[in-house]
């Protein structure tokens, strides 16, 4: 073990909880060296990962995608020609973000998801177990094709996007029945629309008694659940999503407490329609709002739906009310969009906690 090595295992054991951001400030070093130094010592035996466990070794399971992003940005667009902009590559995937951003505010999480045999699927597993995602319960499929997702923003806002994630098809029935303890013991299950229809069908049947959330992904995969919608706890559907979720038309504000209700009846517990730039609503069936969003710099909004989602997970595990729970998640989405990659390492329970209070957002409802 080297002397840097040392210093980092030692306060890791005096703050199990410690952030990689924290342990870098410390010790004068940049994150992306902390991150190594980690990857060792876990390659060593030395630690299993970062600390991030809830009280009784309480967890939460995401079941979903975890893909390579590659992003274009462009201030402004001119369709059918080539745009100056930049691009970057990250690891993506709607389950697999959601993951990030739950260790980041300090749950422990599982992730279940299928990955290639490949480079890209190595740098998955090895970027998961550094950020203190379990990903011991994923696949990883002999000559697999790793997923794929292309996204195109301007001025940070994604207008165009293309997911190449066939690969998630081999995540069958029979491999969650391998599984079955592990999602019989979570806290929450987390699920996105990239999974198979069989496959969200046999969980919600034979795990009725757990509490469900949804990240419907998309309008042509919110096709996929709307039938069964009722069974999930918790969702969070964008205004197009809720629409084909409801089976109505939202034109105005009226419309959509109108679609919260109908979900409602359904059997979901709470709903939360994202309303872009126009705000949030959220419904328990006895109490509904559209809280309205403050004024941010938005520099990529790529990852604020799968930050959102994590503070909801937060919240139900620490019994926030509706509304708290609507502010608090999107305290975290708002530091995922002031931030140009897709997760934000700085999205901590302090973090969002300092956001809300520097935009007033309990004041302004």
């Amino acid at each position: 073990m080297t002397s840097r090595e040392k210093e980092i295992l030692e306060l890791i054991r005096k703050d199990p909880m410690i952030t990689q951001q924290k342990l870098a400030k410390k010790l004068g070093i940049t994150r992306s060296s902390i991150a190594v130094h980690i990857g060792n010592l876990m390659k060593k035996g030395y630690i299993k990962g970062k600390g991030y466990i809830l009280k009784n070794q309480e967890y939460v399971t995401v079941i979903g995608g975890a893909n390579i992003d590659i992003q274009g940005f462009s201030e402004e667009l001119i369709y059918e020609d080539s745009n100056p902009g930049k691009v970057k590559m990250s690891l993506g995937g709607v389950g697999r973000n959601i993951a990030e951003n739950l260790v980041n505010i300090g749950i422990n999480t599982k992730l279940v998801t299928v990955v290639g045999d490949d480079i890209y699927g190595d740098k998955i597993y090895d970027e998961c177990r550094v950020s203190g995602i379990d990903i011991n319960y994923s696949i990883k499929l002999k000559e697999g094709r790793t997923s794929t997702y292309i996204s195109i923003s301007e001025k940070g806002d994604m207008k165009l996007a293309v997911s190449d994630m066939g690969i998630l098809d081999y995540m069958d029935v029979e491999y969650i029945r391998k599984i079955s303890d592990i999602i019989n013991s979570s806290k929450i299950i987390v699920l996105d629309t990239n999974m198979p229809m069989d496959v969200i069908d046999y969980l919600v049947i034979n795990f009725k008694d757990k509490k469900f959330f949804l990240d419907p992904v998309s309008t042509t995969k919110a096709e996929k659940v709307k039938d069964i919608i009722g069974s999930f706890h918790t969702i969070k559907p964008n205004k197009y999503e809720a629409e084909i979720l409801s089976g109505i038309k939202i034109k105005n504000r009226k419309d959509i407490k109108r679609a919260g209700d109908i979900l409602i009846k359904k059997g979901v517990k709470k709903v939360y329609i994202s309303l872009g730039k126009d705000g949030i609503f959220y419904s328990d069936g006895e109490n509904s709002k559209i809280i309205n969003n403050p004024k941010v710099d938005v520099i990529n909004a790529t990852g604020a739906g799968d930050a959102f989602l994590a503070g909801l997970v937060y919240s139900e595990l620490n019994k926030f009310n509706c509304e708290k729970s609507a502010i608090f998640s999107m305290g975290a989405s708002i530091l995922a969009l002031s931030h140009e990659d897709t997760i934000n390492y700085n999205i901590t329970v302090e973090n969002i906690n300092k956001k809300i209070e520097e935009l007033n957002m309990y004041e302004r409802i």
